[in-house]
């Protein structure tokens, strides 16, 4: 595992938010690694290696990839065609939806084991499970190894949705913490102007960008955000070979597989962190799996304020403004849950 250092600067063991006249320094870490794909426990081992690794460097938050739990299932077509579902393709499903895990449960429990163990914040991108019906979902954790909660991907992109299911306004959660307030959004839903200014709305100041995207465009739609809402943006991808995937025919990378042999890159990383100038303080790597680290001086917040706050002095609400509707969509409620839920606030 490749270490990518950032100029030596202060290192906060622990960060006082509240007390001193100083701006904190954060160390943060975005990992670029692959899954093993179709094995989560080895998922989680792999996991726990790269989080002790960036712990010992010092970090204080480490963000992983989109999917990083669960897989990201690349190139895969689930044999779907409009009108039609093909038996492998179901079975490719049924595989995925095995290696997906429930939340909470028993692989939640551990990844916040890990959190506690090595001190970290810990912002992990998995697939959760929800009986049949799977999200592309990230989960906070807290240095102290308490699971905080969860965001689901609101808008899955292309062919995802025949796989994912869609989240709600219930999780677009903004944590706030002793080294700052965290969230996330996944992959191209940051392009979602209006998700973005939710955020914003509840004052993010690390944003989180676990993605599948490894364009070089996906570099100019970092640096905007950050500058958009005056906020460190740190964007974690996998980097993959196509023998980090089950070999064919138990895995075809649909369209490319002719084309490609085990060490074929099928994709690049990118994982970039950026401060709320706009200025690109590591990365981006696509050289191979990396541990990306910087200091965030989070005295940078308040200094990109000055310039642009999109949802304070440089909004115009009387012209423009957003409602999110953030409560749970449930397609079903029954009334006597409702009647003894009532009650029990009596």
């Amino acid at each position: 595992m490749a270490l990518v250092p950032t100029p030596p600067g202060p290192l906060f063991a622990e960060v006082d938010m509240g007390t001193d006249s100083s701006a904190p320094m954060v160390r943060a870490t975005v990992v670029q690694a692959s899954t093993i794909f179709y094995d989560t426990p080895a998922t989680l081992d792999k996991a726990e290696r790269l989080l002790a690794e960036a712990a010992g460097y010092g970090s204080q938050l480490v963000v992983f990839p989109e999917a990083f739990v669960g897989g990201y299932p690349r190139g895969s077509n689930f044999g779907v065609s409009i009108g039609n579902r093909t038996a492998k393709g179901k079975e490719e499903f049924r595989k995925y939806h095995a290696s997906a895990i429930d939340v909470p449960g028993p692989e939640v429990d551990r990844i916040a084991a890990m959190a506690g163990k090595y001190k970290v914040y810990l912002v992990m991108g998995v697939i959760e499970r929800d009986g049949y019906t799977l999200y592309c979902t990230v989960l906070f954790f807290d240095s102290q190894g308490c699971y905080l909660g969860k965001h689901r991907k609101v808008m899955p992109t292309g062919l995802e949705r025949i796989i994912w299911g869609f989240g709600d306004g219930s999780t677009i959660p903004v944590f706030e913490t002793p080294i700052g307030k965290i969230g996330a959004a996944i992959c191209w839903e940051n392009r979602m102007p209006l998700l973005r200014t939710a955020m914003y709305a509840k004052g993010v100041e690390i944003y989180c960008a676990p993605t599948a995207d490894a364009r070089d465009v996906w570099q100019a739609s970092m640096t905007h955000i950050a500058l958009e809402g005056g906020c460190f943006v740190l964007s974690a991808n996998q980097f993959c070979r196509r023998k980090d995937y089950p070999p064919p025919p138990e895995y075809v990378f649909s369209g490319t597989e002719e084309d490609l042999t085990p060490d074929s890159v099928v994709c690049a990383g990118g994982s970039v962190i950026i401060s709320p100038s706009g200025t690109v303080l590591a990365g981006p790597n696509y050289d191979g799996e990396a541990l990306i680290s910087a200091d965030l001086d989070l005295g940078e917040i308040a200094r990109a304020k000055f310039d642009f706050d999109v949802v304070g002095h440089y909004s115009r609400p009387e012209v423009l403004s957003l409602i999110v509707r953030d409560h749970p969509a449930k397609p079903v409620t029954f009334t006597s849950t409702a009647e003894k839920t009532e009650g029990s606030h009596k």
